[in-house]
């Protein structure tokens, strides 16, 4: 009699059978099977979803804020209006003057400027802090020096200086020519954008025959100037 071998003896399953080499081969295999291709696969999905419609999204869109409009200001005033244009004039230097003159007193200030100024400086509130003499001079020098001591006088932090014109006693006609250009230099041109107010000086500085003349302040770089 033969012997049994081991693989026709052990039992592969819970009911203790035995199964030969033949049957074993005849068993399903254990490989996945193959199936379809995934081209079949596509296609089997594509015929599965024909005609159905696709769900609307529930998602809400973000809504991108648009520009902040800006408040709309109140026009101004005519009264504000001139105002403003006076104080923008009186920073940037291009103010205008307001001038009152007799035959022996003339001052001016800058339209806008504080009220309590001209007054200040025609009382000589102020102390002198320079002086400049244009006595034995001609127009074209005195103009020419007075824009060269105002100048210096601005550049070293000067406010309130002295400008002798003299009466013109010596002149022809004994007309006081100094005097009369002297209103016209200071409201014009480079000056213009130095000079606040002036006034004729109180008599114990000249009276009649000097004037007193406000200086703005000059910026650390010498080139702006305000009040």
């Amino acid at each position: 009699m033969l012997k049994q071998t081991q693989a026709e003896t052990q039992p592969d399953n819970k009911e203790g059978k035995t199964i030969s080499e033949p049957e074993r081969e005849s068993c399903p295999s254990n490989q996945p099977k193959s199936g379809n291709g995934p081209e079949e696969e596509d296609s089997l999905f594509q015929e599965a979803m024909a005609g159905v419609e696709p769900l609307q999204s529930n998602k809400v869109k973000e809504r991108v804020p648009g520009p902040l409009s800006k408040p709309s200001r109140r026009p101004l005033l005519e009264g504000e209006l001139e105002a403003y244009a006076q104080l923008v004039d009186l920073v940037s230097g291009e103010g205008s003057f307001d001038i009152e003159y007799t035959d022996e007193y003339i001052e001016g200030a800058v339209v806008g400027a504080d009220p309590d100024l001209l007054p200040k400086l025609r009382r000589g509130d102020f102390s002198i802090q320079a002086h400049f003499d244009l006595h034995g001079m001609t127009a074209a020098e005195a103009r020419e020096a007075v824009e060269r001591f105002i100048l210096s006088s601005v550049i070293k932090g000067l406010r309130c200086v002295l400008i002798i014109h003299g009466r013109g006693l010596n002149s022809r006609d004994q007309i006081p020519i100094l005097k009369e250009r002297m209103s016209s230099w200071l409201k014009r041109g480079r000056l213009k954008k130095m000079v606040l107010a002036f006034a004729t000086a109180q008599p114990c500085d000249g009276g009649a025959g000097a004037m007193c003349v406000f200086l703005r302040k000059c910026q650390p770089e010498g080139i702006r100037f305000t009040d």
